[in-house]
């Protein structure tokens, strides 16, 4: 199975992958692991002003910061991953990526938000929710 894990770096991302490995139908070297963080992009403005090759480290090193604890747990756990981010809002990033690589479910961890926050602020699971075409599971 390919399995996209959409990740933060927070501490629902971490309870995300602790789920995850609790479950061996999900967490297992039988499966394709890619590992996804969308990077908030530079204003414009402020990205104009900045030399593309900054730019470029820039975006590289917030993933990096992100992917590094979640190299570390799914190396203990003997599993090897495709780590990939991208620029822009997570929700559209996350479901471009699952469509576009062919995977079979997007695992993503969530705040919880009860329904009347998600009205008022928003959720990147209910966006992905909304926006993907492939399963979606989400752990809260």
């Amino acid at each position: 199975m390919k399995i996209l894990l959409a990740v933060d770096g927070s501490p629902y991302t971490k309870r995300m992958l602790a789920r995850l490995a609790a479950h061996d139908e999900w967490f297992g070297p039988g499966h394709a692991y890619t590992v996804l963080h969308a990077v908030p992009a530079v204003p414009a403005g402020a990205a104009a002003k900045v030399e593309r090759e900054v730019l470029k480290a820039y975006y590289a090193q917030a993933a990096d910061k992100v992917f590094k604890p979640i190299r570390s747990f799914l190396g203990r756990q003997g599993i090897e991953a495709q780590y990939l981010y991208r620029i822009g809002p997570a929700a559209a990033a996350i479901a471009a990526q699952a469509s576009r690589g062919g995977h079979d479910i997007v695992v993503l961890g969530s705040h919880g938000h009860g329904a009347l926050a998600n009205l008022v602020l928003g959720s990147v699971a209910t966006q992905v929710l909304a926006q993907c075409k492939t399963p979606v599971l989400v752990v809260r």
